[in-house]
């Protein structure tokens, strides 16, 4: 294998909205930073983003440039602050980052979506091949223009959640009696009430899966009457709210549900209870447009149905032992791309390939090998 350097890289990007970052200096010099992992001779090369999560230190970047593929691991303008994310940005964000590989001339240029980074890279290429963006779900206009998002020559599919939107749905507390109470229970439809212990009954799923989907619809109608009022009394464009606990997919607790070789408790280690009523996790920041965007059904960043819309190769890696993508998931995805996806196994891995090297190994070898051949 080669040796494998790595370059900081700095990238401006088109201006979003009013106050999107705390930083003056980020509103008035908006740029997206990441790191490029390289070395002598590649010809190839890749991306991998996430719509918020720090992937500057991802665990591919080393293994793939010695592979032969240089891995621009880039963050998007929300990087670790997810309260305000607007989707419509994020893929100019990635886009400056395939623009610059282009620009270095690299022979093609893959994706990588690795866990929330699928959805995103979905929802570029379909646009990237077929641009239909001109607002965002709250009706704010956006200004892409095809320049802003050069299509890419495949997608691989790492760990791959479906999107925000979906992912957030499964995982609400369907037992939420009152969005303003963070505690208050319904018992009949709380997957962590004491007297409830998996394997649950098909009945009882159910009732989740419907009291889940209501949930996310109520909060979406509430955004959308909050907003429209606030916009009609000119009070203000936007509004920040809280949602509560965000960390309930019976899937976390009962083993059977979608059986993989995933351990209990998702991904946020073996108490899937504290981490649903904590004060951080996914979702619970949001303002009325970012919900719009991103965690709503109305988001246009739903991975497999934006997968479907593109016509590039895909290499699907499924981690056997994930504890929040499932073969359900991993089913999706495939039928999105049915005729051209080429799905692989890591066997036993979790969902960060956390203590997991030799796998890491895996993952970057059969990336590498896939996108070199294509790339011929």
């Amino acid at each position: 294998m080669k040796a494998a350097a790595r370059e900081f890289v700095s990238l401006p990007v088109p201006p979003g909205t009013a106050l999107e970052s705390q930083s003056g200096l980020q509103m008035n010099w908006p740029r997206v930073y990441g790191v490029l992992g390289h070395a002598a001779g590649n010809r190839v090369a890749a991306i991998v983003m996430h719509p918020a999560s720090n992937f500057m230190g991802h665990y591919l970047v080393d293994p793939l440039a010695a592979r032969g593929v240089d891995l621009l691991a880039l963050n998007s303008r929300y990087v670790n602050n997810d309260s305000t994310l607007i989707m419509e940005r994020v893929i100019q964000d990635l886009g400056a980052g395939v623009r610059m590989l282009r620009e270095r001339g690299y022979a093609a240029v893959y994706l990588i979506g690795n866990s929330g980074g699928a959805a995103l890279c979905a929802f570029y290429q379909a646009q990237a091949e077929d641009l239909t963006i001109t607002d965002t779900p709250a009706g704010d206009p956006v200004s892409i223009e095809p320049a802003h998002l050069p299509p890419v020559d495949g997608i691989a599919l790492n760990a791959a959640h479906l999107g925000r939107s979906q992912l957030l749905r499964d995982m609400l507390d369907a037992s939420v009696i009152d969005e303003s109470d963070p505690l208050a229970a319904a018992a009949a439809l709380d997957i962590y009430a004491a007297d409830r212990s998996p394997p649950f009954d098909d009945d009882f799923v159910q009732r989740v899966r419907t009291a889940q989907a209501n949930r996310m619809d109520r909060i979406t109608a509430r955004v959308q009457a909050r907003l429209a009022w606030l916009r009609e009394t000119d009070s203000a464009r936007d509004e920040a709210f809280i949602v509560h606990r965000t960390y309930a997919d019976p899937r976390y607790i009962d083993l059977h549900l979608d059986a993989n070789d995933r351990q209990p408790g998702g991904n946020r280690g073996d108490d899937a209870r504290s981490v649903n009523y904590g004060p951080n996790c996914l979702g619970r920041f949001c303002t009325l447009t970012s919900w719009l965007s991103q965690w709503s059904p109305l988001s246009r960043a739903d991975g497999p149905a934006n997968l479907q819309r593109t016509t590039v190769p895909v290499l699907q890696i499924e981690h056997t032992a994930d504890g929040s993508v499932f073969p359900s998931t991993i089913a999706r995805w495939s039928r999105a791309a049915e005729g051209r996806v080429e799905n692989l196994q890591l066997k036993g891995g979790n969902h960060y390939l956390k203590g997991q090297e030799h796998l890491v190994a895996q993952a970057a070898a059969a990336m590498a090998d896939w996108m070199s051949a294509q790339a011929r």
